[in-house]
């Protein structure tokens, strides 16, 4: 399986200055790229990507408007092109409906204000050097901080200018599988806010993970900075000096939730063979304008995908519950559905039978029981309940056991 290990940079000012042509020059190459397929298609002209890669960078660096082309590494220039052909594709495939994943729309220029820059590297444009520094191409010898070591040889590398103004390396390299001891544990994993994670395991035990609001802790931090920046002079030293300290108190919020998530990840799949959670709708979610920002503060989908990430390395088991599972509304011990309660209800006694519930909790051990059903079933097939289908209700149905 692939894997990225991302290391951080400390080139000096040559070096820098030469990585942000370089950046600049990636950036202009994709979008002449655009330029050209937007061209192309208007004329009904069909270009092949070797076509498009002649035009913006063997023909270009001939005319005096694209003559410093020649002055950064042409692994970079082509990589910009096949990136750019991969956008296309992927616009292609939305529009067919063979893509997995959300809509893409038609891909947009890069502009030199974004605040991340980035190219990529084959196996041609890099060297690692036997001091521990990385070779990039027409920029030299650049110092790394090897926090750890790679596990195989990279395949290609990207380099990164992140908002904060530091530069990273990020490595493509092939790991091994590493199956863990099989245990006989399962968990059903319910997201939330109040909680990160709340646990039900087939142990009949329950875990809690703490919401640490990562963003929420640094945000009277961020309000002042954003104050100051504000009464800075547009295109002032001083504006983009406080510009830079919003971008690092950004950049610690990022990694403080990354390596949170990365830990509890893998706490979780080193104690169950396989883990459950639902498969929301993050990005529909977001659009609530009262829990954006708290949703997006405990990062599900990040979390999500760790999971399915490490479960792979580690021969573990990730299994995504259909969205349509009431699972906070139905009752885990009689199976019986509680249709009137409201958000703000966390806690809950069932009509029927009696059981006193803890909404997360509740909710857990049915994306458990749920899980674990679906799995079973050869066909695994998501069916999303029609408007006047009443299954388990409170009056006249057969409850649904759990």
């Amino acid at each position: 399986m692939l894997a990225r290990f991302r290391y951080r940079l400390e080139p000096t000012v040559v070096q820098r200055s030469m990585l942000a042509r370089t950046f600049g020059c990636v950036r202009v190459v994709f979008n002449d790229a655009l330029r050209c397929r937007d061209k192309a298609y208007r004329a009904g002209e069909t270009l092949s990507s070797t076509e498009v890669q002649r035009r913006t960078i063997t023909e270009a660096k001939t005319c005096d408007a694209r003559v410093w082309l020649a002055e950064v590494a042409s692994v970079a220039l082509v990589q910009s092109v096949r990136d750019a052909h991969r956008a296309y594709q992927n616009w292609f495939d939305s529009i067919a409906k063979c893509r997995v994943g959300r809509k893409v729309g038609h891909p947009r220029f890069k502009s030199r204000k974004d605040s991340r820059q980035s190219f990529r590297l084959t196996r041609n444009g890099f060297v690692l050097r036997p001091n521990g520094r990385l070779y990039v191409a027409k920029v030299g010898d650049v110092k790394v901080r090897w926090s750890r070591e790679l596990p195989s040889p990279p395949s290609s590398v990207t380099i990164i200018r992140e908002p904060d103004g530091h530069y990273y390396a990020s490595f493509v390299v092939d790991v091994q599988p590493s199956p863990l001891p099989p245990i006989d544990r399962e968990a059903g994993v319910d997201v939330g806010l109040a909680r990160l994670a709340t646990i039900a395991t087939t142990d009949g035990q329950r875990l809690d993970v703490a919401n640490p609001r990562h963003l929420a802790r640094k945000l009277r931090k961020l309000r002042r900075l954003e104050r100051e920046k504000v009464r800075r002079v547009k295109g002032g030293a001083n504006r983009d000096k406080t510009r830079r300290k919003v971008a690092l108190a950004h950049s610690k919020v990022v990694r403080a939730r990354r390596d949170f998530h990365h830990k509890q990840a893998l706490m979780l799949v080193r104690d169950n063979q396989a883990v459950y959670v639902e498969n929301l709708n993050v990005a529909g979610m977001v659009k609530n304008r009262r829990l954006a920002r708290a949703i997006s503060d405990a990062g599900w989908a990040q979390f999500v995908r760790l999971l399915e990430e490490k479960a792979e390395r580690y021969g573990r088991t990730v299994h995504r519950v259909s969205r349509w599972l009431p699972s906070s509304k139905t009752c885990s011990v009689c199976g019986r559905v509680k249709r009137d309660m409201l958000l703000k209800d966390r806690s809950w006694r069932c009509p029927c039978c009696g059981a006193a519930h803890d909404r997360d909790h509740n909710a857990a051990r049915n994306i458990l029981a749920a899980g674990q059903t679906e799995r079973r079933n050869a066909c695994r097939a998501g069916v999303s309940p029609s408007s006047g289908e009443a299954v388990g209700e409170e009056a006249g149905s057969t409850p649904i056991t759990a």
